[in-house]
């Protein structure tokens, strides 16, 4: 059997957009007729160059080659153009390829692809999700305001949710880390205190910051957060400088999260080694694919450190995720996005029950992609999956980190 056909599907998600204003899935099929579907989680470069990006990778690496051939593929992706370093582009094209592969292959023996990974050791994946508004909030002042933020975390406790996320302390900047303005930790403080009395021990709250601090004032923040006992602090400060990640952990006694721009076991590794994370999120579709994940979270194993897998993208890098989860003995908890149209995408093959997710016994993903319906939504936008903005911190006006995808303000 060997990899022959690749078709890659942009779509785009309702607005507002949560997950991102485009998802990359990948269809590759075999000589035997055999189709396998993966993500891609990349979003440095515009959705038309990734796409020829995943082309040229494909072409490469995976065209003609037996799809069980991981090491290999990984090896000369990861060495391309004598490079042998962690690239976000090339890996996240890699990561979809990769996922299809394993979604081939569970098919190909018929049995899910937790089953081809060691086995299952969980028998369901604790879910999280980010706080997002309920029908009769206002889309704008929703994250901004503490109370409707505890309303919505009310709402996942009633269904079963174990852990909620929120990120009150934008902005979302492209200057790197910065100071906190006072108000941003009096907003985060509002948010936290708002949010614990509504949902008391019945959940862990999850604070991130999208890497949006310098070192001193992601421990300036941190410490301002600290009676309200975060589960965890998410990516306080870039991701551009591993060893500073240690200086904010040791300042602080929450917990320390970070990996969703991270990519290949060699940063994971790094970050780990520097005691700067208890707590790794890879993005599949970005971080080389489930089983460089797999080795991922051995590592973490190694170091008492646990796996959270982060999603910001469509539903086959969560089924992904999931695939993943059930196969390894540090998992924490995953991250979901629970909308009409990703359930609509896989045929409603994954759900949320009471908090977690029960783990598919179906083969390969365990998904069922709706191809037409995913065709259906193409992006025809300018803009990249995320953007930052220009704009430093407002130290006069307050600032604030919009949820989903909004569109971009003119100049």
């Amino acid at each position: 059997m060997k990899l022959q056909d690749l078709n890659i599907i942009v779509t785009c998600p309702p607005a507002p957009g949560w997950g991102g204003r485009y998802w990359i899935f990948v269809k590759v099929t075999t000589d035997t007729g055999i189709s396998g579907w993966g993500e891609c989680y990349a979003s440095s470069v515009g959705p038309d160059a990734m796409k020829l990006v995943i082309k040229d990778i494909f072409e490469r690496y995976f065209l003609n080659e037996c799809p069980s051939n991981f090491e290999k593929m990984f090896r000369r992706t990861y060495s391309s153009g004598f490079t042998q370093r962690p690239d976000l582009t090339v890996m996240g094209a890699f990561s979809g390829l990769e996922i299809a592969c394993w979604d081939i292959l569970g098919k190909q023996f018929d049995c899910p692809t937790w089953k081809l990974l060691g086995g299952k050791i969980n028998e369901r994946v604790r879910a999280y999700s980010y706080l997002y508004p309920l029908e009769h909030h206002d889309l704008n002042d929703f994250w901004t305001s503490p109370e409707m933020a505890a309303e919505s975390a009310t709402n996942l406790i009633g269904k079963g949710y174990t852990a909620v996320k929120f990120d009150p302390a934008g902005p979302y900047t492209m200057r790197g880390g910065h100071m906190p303005a006072l108000s941003d930790i009096k907003l985060s403080v509002d948010f936290c205190r708002a949010i614990r009395e509504a949902v008391g021990d019945k959940a862990d709250i999850l604070f991130g910051t999208h890497g949006q601090f310098s070192t001193a004032g992601a421990i300036r923040l941190g410490k301002a957060i600290e009676p309200y006992s975060p589960m965890w602090f998410e990516e306080p400060i870039p991701p551009d400088n591993l060893s500073e990640f240690g200086k904010v952990q040791n300042a602080l006694s929450i917990p320390i999260a970070t990996g969703e721009r991270f990519t290949t076991k060699m940063e994971f590794a790094e970050i780990l080694k520097s005691g700067g994370a208890s707590i790794i999120q890879p993005a599949l579709g970005r971080a080389g694919g489930i089983w460089e994940m797999k080795k991922a979270a051995a590592i973490a194993e190694v170091f008492n450190a646990q796996v959270a897998p982060h999603l910001y993208a469509g539903p086959i890098e969560w089924a992904a995720n999931i695939q993943l989860s059930a196969s390894i003995p540090n998992l924490l908890i995953a991250e979901t996005i629970e909308t009409p149209f990703h359930k609509s995408l896989i045929n409603g093959k994954i759900n949320v029950e009471d908090g977690y997710i029960q783990v598919s016994e179906e083969a390969g993903l365990g998904i069922e992609v709706n191809e037409k319906l995913a065709e259906e939504h193409p992006y025809n936008g300018a803009d990249l999956h995320l953007m930052m903005q220009d704009d430093p911190c407002d130290y006069s006006n307050g600032n604030s980190f919009l949820g989903g995808a909004p569109p971009l303000k003119s100049n």
